[in-house]
């Protein structure tokens, strides 16, 4: 079950008066407490993977596994590029599996900002993946993610959030309102009157970063102007951290599983509260029956050549692996050579995985596809059929040799 559309999954959330919880992830400890708990509150969820931390981990080993819990899950989940910091990185993200996207300007001057994120909107709208903005600066404060977010807290401006939306064509716009990446030093200083005119004026999905610290009164008030993607981090670290420094200070002779023990319990407990108090709880059924489901597509090429040796056909192939996997939407490029020899239809194929059925058209007017199809492939494979198609079912592996997201516990 399921992966779902991420912009369908947000305006369910928008039109329902609810918010869904977009949790960062550093570990696998994370990913399996963050299903765990959206399972135990039946809710959707946004697996979130920060650029801001990839240096805690491998970002493409991290989204396989994301992806794969994602999609044995037994609720609505979006996966979501967190902070990206190029176009580079957003391409990189839905290469990869991300359906939900963000490149994070909001540093850079308005006419700067507004050009980057248009470009990365384009392109991740030709894949059919959804494209947040953030306008305004959300700073750090203190603890161990604020000092990747330096300076001040730059407030979002009424007008400039018309003019960003409508330039931009972002699906879902974070606002500055008062709220810190970190923890909070002292009590909390929302506009929420800044937050109501903002909403009454874009009428998108809003989303809230550095939300940690504040109380459940204020989460509700932001969820009924408009926020319906709330970014949830630094609690989640603090719990699991806690629970590491009670376990060493129960045995100091503890080997790392020992020290890592209920760690996800903890994730998980501050997962499912949140969720209960966004909103979310409860509505995974509606997701699924409202939005669409997130399907990729293969496209397969079976072809004979022509005038051209065995070398020049291997080069040829491994050219292609090359350029068009940098094509964005494009998952994984594989080719093949048939099994039989005895005179089979076709010897050689092309499998092409899609994120998303939208880079059919993307993918067939790219620049890069257009070059290598016209100028390298087409002219010696002049016998050739092509396909694309929709998975109609991923078998998973046995329940019996994988431990269920509800049995991890500790």
């Amino acid at each position: 079950m399921p992966l779902v559309d991420m912009k369908d999954m947000l305006d369910h959330a928008y039109r329902n008066g609810y918010a869904v919880g977009a949790f960062d992830l550093v570990s696998l400890d994370f990913l399996e407490a963050i299903l765990m708990a959206a399972e135990r509150a039946c809710s959707p969820v946004i697996l979130s993977l920060a650029e801001s931390h990839f240096e805690y981990y491998d970002f493409e080993l991290a989204l396989a596994a994301t992806d794969a819990g994602a999609r044995r899950a037994g609720v609505p989940v979006a996966i979501h590029l967190d902070h990206g910091a190029s176009y580079e990185s957003a391409v990189l993200g839905i290469n990869l599996g991300c359906n939900g996207v963000m490149v994070d300007a909001s540093h850079e001057a308005f006419a700067t900002n507004a050009a980057l994120t248009r470009r990365v909107s384009d392109m991740a709208h030709a894949c059919g993946v959804c494209v947040e903005g953030e306008l305004g600066y959300v700073a750090g404060v203190e603890g161990e993610d604020a000092a990747k977010h330096p300076g001040e807290v730059v407030y979002t401006l009424v007008d400039e959030a018309c003019a960003y939306v409508e330039r931009t064509r972002v699906d879902c716009l974070a606002v500055s309102i008062g709220t810190v990446h970190g923890r909070l030093r002292g009590p909390p200083k929302l506009d929420f009157e800044r937050l109501m005119r903002i909403n009454d004026a874009v009428k998108l999905p809003l989303v809230i970063h550095g939300d940690t610290g504040l109380s459940d009164e204020q989460f509700h008030r932001l969820i009924a102007h408009g926020v319906t993607k709330i970014n949830y981090y630094t609690a989640l670290s603090d719990a699991a951290a806690e629970t590491i420094r009670a376990n060493a200070r129960a045995d100091g002779l503890s080997g790392y599983t020992g020290l890592a023990k209920g760690v996800r319990e903890a994730i998980a407990a501050e997962v499912e509260r949140c969720q209960h108090v966004f909103g979310a709880a409860g509505r995974a059924a509606g997701v699924l029956a409202e939005c669409r489901s997130w399907q990729s597509v293969e496209h397969v090429i079976l072809y004979n050549v022509e005038g051209v040796g065995d070398a020049e056909v291997e080069a040829i192939m491994a050219r292609g692996r090359e350029v068009l996997s940098q094509i964005p939407g494009v998952r994984r490029v594989i080719t093949g050579r048939a099994v039989l020899e005895d005179k089979p239809r076709y010897c050689f194929s092309w499998l092409i995985e899609f994120a998303h059925r939208a880079v059919i058209d993307s993918y067939r007017d790219h620049p890069l596809h257009l070059d290598f199809a016209n100028r390298v492939f087409r002219p010696i494979a002049g016998d050739r059929v092509s396909i694309d198609y929709v998975s109609v079912d991923r078998v998973a592996p046995p329940v019996a040799s994988r431990v269920s997201p509800h049995d991890a516990r500790g």
